[in-house]
């Protein structure tokens, strides 16, 4: 890549965010099937990014492997240019609101969403 800069061990295109999530060559498969197929991606800090797919695209697994619920076949997960693809989920710093199984049913959804971020202590 040029045009990279160190900062703070943060990869800096010139002139952008540094990189909070990055995927290189990350793949995931269960028996036969392909969840995930060499994906590369960067998401700048402070980036709004969606994944969107058709069922069965391989999002959730992505999420998972982000996470560190799940451990890919092959490739890598930095978080704030730390390689985390060997840390256990709860040595990450990412949290995960699930769809369905574990909301809190008593709680609206933004303070299901809100929950992981107060646990950690952090400031609004």
């Amino acid at each position: 890549m040029s045009g990279v800069e160190t900062d703070s061990s943060l990869q800096v295109a010139s002139g952008h965010e540094p990189i909070d999530v990055e995927l290189v060559e990350l793949s995931k498969t269960y028996g036969d099937v392909v969840a995930v197929d060499g994906v590369d991606l960067e998401i700048a800090r402070g980036e709004f990014f969606t994944l969107l797919g058709p069922s069965g695209s391989g999002k959730t697994t992505t999420l998972r492997l982000i996470a560190g619920f799940e451990d890919p076949d092959r490739g890598r997960v930095e978080l704030g240019g730390r390689d985390v693809t060997d840390v256990p989920p709860y040595d990450r710093e990412v949290n995960t609101v699930f769809q369905d199984y574990a909301l809190f049913p008593h709680m609206t959804v933004a303070q299901n969403i809100e929950y992981g971020l107060r646990i950690r202590k952090l400031s609004k």
